[in-house]
């Protein structure tokens, strides 16, 4: 990883483990949690690469961890695993767009499963709170960071494209 990578790594990393404390507009139905943008430093870290992906996932799940407690940090852990898939599509010539619409359903499917051990195998927690809401906030943030990455690839500062 080179210093530029590494640099807004770091800085994707901070962002994802302040933007727990920071976001005040939250939606809570246990046990799901709904942080506007949260997921914007894992889709621009996907950009970056599994690598990068991987570190700001693990920065956002201590952040939530942190701010939120254990099920919600359990959550956010997803990060990792839907970081690295979306850098392995978008790697292998996929577009952002599609990446972020394939990852959105497994990303929520993650989320349920991981709760269950917190709430049990109540499925309207399950599938209609937890993975179909982690869905809707995941197309939410999405658009956010997809705004976010047309301006910065605006900049001479961050070139995401090949």
């Amino acid at each position: 990883m080179n210093t530029k990578k590494l640099t807004v790594t770091a800085l994707l990393t901070g962002l994802a483990i302040i933007i727990p404390f920071a976001v005040f507009f939250k939606v809570v139905i246990p046990p799901f949690t709904a942080t506007l943008g949260s997921h914007v430093p894992m889709f621009i870290s996907m950009l970056l690469g599994p690598q990068a992906a991987i570190l700001v996932g693990l920065g956002s799940a201590f952040g939530f961890f942190l701010n939120l407690g254990p099920v919600v940090g359990a959550r956010a852990l997803m990060h990792v695993p839907i970081g690295v898939l979306g850098a392995y599509l978008i790697k292998k010539g996929m577009s952002y767009t599609k990446a972020s619409i394939i990852t959105a359903p497994i990303h929520g499917i993650l989320e349920a499963l991981v709760v269950i051990p917190f709430i049990g195998l109540n499925v309207y927690k399950l599938l209609v709170i937890t993975c179909i809401g982690t869905i809707l906030h995941h197309g939410a943030d999405a658009f956010i960071a997809n705004v976010i990455i047309k301006v910065l690839e605006k900049t001479p500062l961050v070139k995401f494209s090949k």
